[in-house]
């Protein structure tokens, strides 16, 4: 009878504990691959990484609900987290390298950039956990109980499986094996290389999304300790934070155009999402921790221009005004099937960059905002809602030349419609942001049609959900500002 009302606790150690050893004996597997391409040892190893990745998947669960030392247990999946994402994923990025050298050595560069976005992703997971490990220690410290955030349930959930795929494609052995396992397997390793890149973009967001989660949520504790009553070190502190998330939105700017030039514009509309979610980020992270607030200065000396709301300048306009302008430039310039000269592309997309950036301009000025609305189309909506007609362009541009001039001349137009609607300032548009904070069913509903992304009809549904957000002025404007 005891040994019955022990087994949920023998098998709540046995997902967390076996971890480290599977994926010890995963990482083994691969140096054997490695060095004499043994089918039967990445076989094995794979098997090894998806037992591992099942436990990943359960081991909370059980260790939360089933007692003695729940606590303890907790914090040793925690720990075991760790040890696993620290073994496989810069396993995953050599093998990215001897997968250039050995299998590939014709690659191209595309592949070489996925091999650099792989060992970016690594770098990134373990900052992540070691800040993680940080902020709860002095959380803990001063009293305050440790709190599983969204953004980090969706990451654990979300690391295991995208370490096992890398590791599948990494050290996969083409041309190896028959069986049905195999074939499975081979499947899994040969999947587009866009789709990679999407499911790697994806993680590298929830990530950077869950280290600025950490900070809102215990930004202001340790730094309690650390500062003591110096509040201008206490703010040149914090404001790094934010400022490193805007820096993320520019970089997700200008990574969008990369892409774009490489012909991948689905990629590059995930680039432009992550520099919206960076954008939300930034700006509630910067109220969490009480930077919004102008610090006190003597009479005689004059405010002068804040960092921080330069940078998110900067920013905005490198992503939400250029990085769309020279995206449609470049996907509609070289098509004869828009039947327009060229000289016509160019005037809209500098019409579209010069008139988002007088939208900026005019926020920043700006001395009496409407709490919780913008006024006009806010930057990072018109943004999207002009790139998203471009993925259907180009999916029609290789099918049928009707259809392809139909979405040029539609593309043509939604440019020169945002660009006037973001300076439209007697219309206000609510604040999305803000709306899903408040309203968590209309979160969750945005996750569920991201979803949608690994889809054909992305395109059309992210057309469709901000041409709702356009015409959505027609209701919203009878709502009133939120009170705080």
């Amino acid at each position: 009878m005891p040994n019955k009302k022990n087994f949920p606790q023998k098998l709540t150690a046995l997902l967390i504990y076996g971890r480290p050893p599977l994926v010890f004996g995963g990482m083994v597997c691969a140096i054997a691959v490695m060095w004499n391409r043994s089918l039967t040892l990445y076989v094995t190893g794979v098997f090894l990484l998806l037992i591992s990745m099942t436990f990943d998947v359960v081991d909370g669960w059980f260790a939360a609900r089933f007692p003695p030392h729940a606590t303890l247990a907790n914090l040793a999946d925690r720990i075991m987290d760790k040890i696993v994402y620290s073994t496989i994923f810069p396993l995953v990025s050599v093998g990215m390298m001897w997968r250039l050298i050995f299998i590939a050595p014709d690659h191209t560069r595309p592949q070489m950039l996925h091999a650099i976005l792989v060992l970016l992703l690594c770098i990134t997971v373990l900052i992540r956990d070691n800040f993680a490990h940080y902020m709860r220690s002095c959380a803990i410290q001063k009293g305050f109980e440790s709190e599983t955030l969204a953004f980090t349930r969706l990451r654990t959930m979300v690391a295991a499986p995208v370490g096992a795929l890398l590791y599948i494609h990494a050290f996969f052995l083409p041309g190896k094996g028959a069986s049905a396992i195999y074939v499975f397997i081979s499947w899994l390793a040969n999947l587009p290389l866009r789709t990679f890149f999407i499911i790697e973009i994806i993680f590298l967001i929830i990530n950077f999304g869950s280290i600025a989660g950490l900070c809102r949520k215990y930004g202001t504790i340790f730094l309690d300790e650390v500062c003591h009553e110096d509040d201008m070190l206490r703010r040149r502190i914090l404001s790094f934070f934010p400022n490193a998330l805007t820096a993320m939105n520019a970089l997700m700017g200008i990574l969008a155009v990369l892409f774009a030039h490489q012909g991948w514009i689905r990629q590059a509309y995930l680039f432009l999402i992550g520099a919206a979610i960076f954008d939300k980020l930034d700006g509630a992270l910067a109220r969490k921790l009480g930077l919004t607030t102008p610090p006190p200065r003597p009479e005689n000396i004059a405010p002068g221009v804040s960092l921080g709301g330069l940078l998110d300048d900067i920013a905005d306009g490198i992503s939400f005004c250029l990085a769309p302008a020279l995206i449609f430039h470049m996907t509609l310039t070289d098509c004869p099937q828009l039947g327009l000269e060229k000289s016509w592309v160019t005037v809209v997309a500098s019409l579209y960059f010069l008139m988002g950036v007088g939208r900026l301009i005019y926020f920043t000025m700006d001395r009496s905002p409407i709490p919780g609305f913008f006024k006009g189309m806010p930057t990072p909506a018109a943004a999207l809602l002009v790139t998203a007609p471009l993925l259907m362009f180009r999916q029609a541009a290789g099918a049928s030349a009707e259809l392809a001039h139909f979405w040029g001349i539609f593309c043509l137009a939604t440019m020169i419609v945002a660009s006037l609607v973001m300076n439209l300032y007697p219309v206000h548009y609510l604040h999305i942001g803000r709306f899903m904070d408040r309203n968590p069913w209309f979160r969750r509903l945005n996750i569920v049609l991201l979803i949608s992304l690994f889809t054909p009809y992305f395109g059309y549904i992210a057309l469709t959900y901000l041409l709702i957000y356009f015409l959505s002025p027609i209701l919203t404007h009878r709502m009133e500002p939120p009170r705080k």
